[in-house]
């Protein structure tokens, strides 16, 4: 049986291996080919002649990989033709889709799926509100739109599998048959890893606390501009055994600015990228994780976070709220900074202790075998139905 796989996601082709930047690695593709015989995937991609490290293969057996134009700005708009029609044609020689939701090719692949009566599956990974009301201008007058139209799309779906275990299904419900899978599958759980967090905190006799996030440095919904202001706002009131490392690209002017302003530049440590296998081992070296992304689906981060045993906060967005405690949920607002820096500092001895047994206990629950095995069951019922 030929799937088709249609999302936005920009892979890049180095010597004729097409590489991810990790979001879809040949890992998370084979999650398909082991249900399915063959595999296209339809997105953008780019040619590069000079290798990135921090690309993952994605490139696997049973796997075709065919690019879409990218049409989602003004100047490559009128590439929108060319696009429809690849993935036009695509759908109609291929027996089943899985569109990856939100995601322009993925929306287009599922209308012509529809149209001429494909069967598909949506797997929802986001909220388009969230993604668009929190990233622009124009994001803002676009969000309406996506919302209704996902709503609309996931509600008269026959198959939705949703990466959260309640926000998204309660915002985007079906009536059709559901599945609640994270992107996120964790494959080893040492026990090594909490004994040795513990022993970190009981040791640590009120030195420097060290905060982490891991995301892009030049897109503000990822927030961390959040957790530099309360550093501030500790700062002021004599509190200054905090320090925030960042790791992640992008451009960091914007954070710089922040941590100027708030007097707590020598206090954030720009770390750039990592990396994947490195994450963990930098992931030892902190003390608390901070997720305070105003947009997600449930944060991959995070949850890698918590299976070190780290005691981690974040913002009352999307997912995040199923993974971690009340108290140790902020508001996703621009008002938040009093809560941020009420939340950290409760966070003595007693309390990391707590929140570090506690977190590596709930990542348990995103241990692989699990995880895949109900994916890959939702999936071959997806493929009977079809083949009956």
């Amino acid at each position: 049986m030929k799937l088709v796989f249609a999302h936005d996601h920009i892979f890049y082709e180095y010597e004729n291996q097409v590489y991810s930047t990790g979001g879809l690695s040949k890992e998370m593709l084979e999650r398909y080919t082991r249900v399915f015989d063959e595999v296209v995937v339809i997105s953008r991609k780019r040619k590069i002649d000079t290798f990135d490290d921090n690309l993952t293969l994605a490139s696997t057996d049973k796997v075709k990989f065919v690019e879409v134009p990218d049409f989602k700005s003004i100047v490559n708009s009128y590439k929108i033709l060319k696009a429809k029609n690849i993935i036009n044609y695509q759908i109609k020689n291929c027996d089943a889709l899985i569109a990856r939701l939100p995601s322009s090719i993925g929306g287009i692949a599922m209308s012509c799926a529809k149209r001429i009566k494909k069967p598909y599956i949506i797997e929802l990974v986001a909220c388009p509100w969230d993604a668009l009301w929190n990233h622009s201008i124009k994001g803002k007058l676009v969000a309406p739109f996506s919302f209704f139209s996902t709503k609309r799309l996931v509600k008269n779906a026959n198959h939705v599998l949703y990466v959260t275990n309640k926000f998204l299904q309660q915002r985007y419900p079906t009536s059709g048959n559901v599945v609640n899978c994270s992107n996120v599958a964790l494959k080893d759980y040492d026990g090594s890893i909490l004994n040795n967090r513990l022993e970190k905190i009981c040791h640590n006799n009120n030195k420097k606390i060290i905060i982490g996030t891991t995301a892009a440095l030049n897109v503000k919904y990822k927030g961390q501009q959040f957790i530099i202001k309360a550093l501030g706002e500790l700062k002021k009131q004599g509190i200054t055994n905090f320090e925030y490392q960042l790791v992640g690209n992008g451009e960091r002017t914007y954070l710089e600015s922040i941590a100027n302003k708030y007097n707590v530049i020598n206090e954030v440590k720009f770390l750039g990228v990592l990396p994947h296998n490195e994450i963990f081992e930098w992931l030892k070296t902190i003390d608390i994780y901070a997720q305070p992304s105003r947009q997600e689906g449930l944060p991959r981060a995070l949850i890698e976070a918590m299976s070190m045993a780290l005691p981690s906060f974040g913002a009352n967005t999307a997912g995040i709220p199923e993974l971690l405690e009340e108290d140790y949920i902020f508001s996703n607002t621009r008002n938040n900074i009093r809560e941020i820096c009420s939340i950290l500092r409760e966070m003595n001895t007693k309390a990391l202790t707590i929140q570090a047994v506690r977190n590596f206990e709930e990542a348990k629950k995103y241990d692989k075998k699990i995880i895949e095995a109900r994916r890959t069951k939702f999936f071959k019922e997806f493929k009977k139905n079809i083949e009956c």
